[in-house]
């Protein structure tokens, strides 16, 4: 179907006239509607996974890993606490307000959301989103990625046969069909992409006032620091794994190591022996392997390898057929050259020596760029961990571990400046999709005449100590 601005217009009206029946409101009805969600997931999950495949690559169990399973683990947190959450807080009005002492704090859903999702990872990201939407009590137009096609295909038949399209639905097309939603009126929009693309989400949401949640890379990439106190080949087997995951295509994943030049070598040697353990000798023609999005990512990845081609220590080659490139470290690369500045995105892996001793000029380097969406650590000199942890802006992170911060129930997970604003997960979701509204029951007894006129003379005098001893 091709949409156009009045078919975009039709869909929102319609879920806007259903949000104002009221239907949303209803805790019990929400959670109805997650349990159909996850249903859905689970009915559909052959067919997400050869979708995975057929865009990115993805085995069927990658796929469920990081993809499907998080979903299903997302919509159990909500419906674990949704209750709790949504439970309007009750408080005291204070002394000020006497006499009228009761205060409730509402959990009000926005209304009708917009999620825009990205490639990388369309089930995970448009689902997980989803997910927090609906706890909210939002109705949702979901704009799918046109990248991974396959992937919105699927979504689109499922989301249209679970739920009516007054309540949730998927639009597909390219940055035309995206920028047809965006000139529309929303009161929420979520947005997962590129710091370059969320300039512009945010300029026509301006237009609206509408509140908006980023999730993004991060424009000079996410930072791993390899101290010489660090077990190598415990950073070596997880710094592999993790860049192997979607073939790089992560917005938290490791965009440049920073080592210490008194075991950059030793790093290496366990980075090259953990790549061949994980994935064998030829990665890009291996199936298991993922491959990249767009043939044009894959020419960047060629591109960037042969511009560093005489400091390629491992990699380096790919097959464009496929859309498969190997993963690729180059090494020694300075902290200021180009290619650790922006976010790639891909299986490349720049590598920066440093000497130890100055690793405090290295963290000051990283704080002057744009905030990371993750940072990660390897050391066993656990108060400078937390001490860098404690005071560097970045959206999350691990020390001795990478991505796992990010499967911890009950926590955010959120960026900050160039790498987001916002936060999702469990609770945080739900609090991302709505907004607290405070509402006093007045009195009509006893009311004092304290905020009244006359301010001067005694009665002013007498008002005067009264605000003061009320201000205790």
């Amino acid at each position: 179907m091709m949409h156009t601005q009045e078919s975009i217009h039709e869909t929102v009206v319609k879920q806007r006239n259903f949000f104002r029946t009221g239907t949303t409101l209803d805790v019990k009805w929400r959670i109805a509607q997650l349990r159909t969600l996850k249903q859905a997931v689970l009915a559909n999950k052959e067919a997400l996974q050869e979708a995975l495949y057929e865009d990115l690559g993805k085995s069927p169990a990658e796929a469920y890993l990081c993809d499907i399973g998080p979903v299903i683990v997302e919509v159990n947190e909500i419906l674990r606490g949704i209750r709790r959450w949504a439970r309007p807080e009750r408080h005291f009005s204070g002394l000020m307000c006497f006499p009228s002492t009761q205060t409730r704090v509402y959990k009000m859903p926005y209304g009708v959301s917009l999620i825009i999702s990205p490639f990388n990872f369309p089930v995970l990201l448009t689902l997980g989103v989803l997910a927090a939407s609906i706890s909210g009590g939002n109705t949702a137009v979901i704009k799918a990625s046109s990248k991974s096609a396959a992937s919105t295909r699927v979504l689109k038949k499922m989301i249209a046969e679970t739920f009516p399209e007054e309540y949730v639905t998927v639009i597909d097309g390219g940055h035309d069909a995206a920028d047809m939603c965006l000139s529309e009126r929303f009161d929420k929009i979520f947005y997962t992409g590129s710091p370059a693309v969320a300039k512009h989400v945010l300029s026509e949401a301006a237009g609206n006032l509408t509140s908006v949640a980023l999730e993004l890379g991060g424009e000079t990439g996410n930072w791993c620091i390899v101290r010489k106190d660090a077990d190598i080949k415990d950073a070596a087997r997880k710094i592999a794994f993790f860049k192997l995951c979607n073939a790089g295509q992560i917005c938290i994943n490791i965009n440049q190591i920073a080592v210490a030049e008194e075991v950059a070598d030793d790093l290496i040697r366990e980075l090259k022996a953990e790549f061949v353990r994980q994935i064998g000798e030829d990665p890009a023609n291996d199936p298991e392997y993922p491959k990249l999005i767009t043939g044009s990512v894959y020419d960047k990845c060629e591109r960037l390898t042969k511009v560093y081609a005489d400091r390629v220590v491992f990699g380096g080659s790919g097959n464009r057929e496929s859309c498969r490139f190997s993963p690729t470290m180059i090494y020694p690369v300075g902290i200021d050259e180009d290619i650790v500045r922006h976010e790639l995105f891909c299986p490349l892996l720049p590598i920066v020596p440093f000497k130890d001793t100055e690793i405090d000029s290295v963290m000051d380097t990283i704080a002057d760029r744009e905030h990371p969406l993750s940072m990660y650590v390897f050391t066993s000199d656990m108060k400078w961990a937390w001490r860098v942890m404690s005071t560097q802006q970045y959206g999350g992170g691990c020390i001795n571990e990478v991505c796992l911060h990010m499967m911890v129930k009950g926590v955010p997970f959120n960026g900050t400046g160039h790498s987001g604003m916002g936060a999702y997960h469990g609770e945080w979701g739900f609090r991302e999709f709505t907004h607290p509204t405070t509402v006093l029951k007045g009195k009509t007894h006893l009311n004092l005449p304290l905020r009244e006129h006359p301010y001067s003379g005694k009665a002013g005098e007498t008002k005067m100590k009264l605000l003061k001893l009320f201000e205790r």
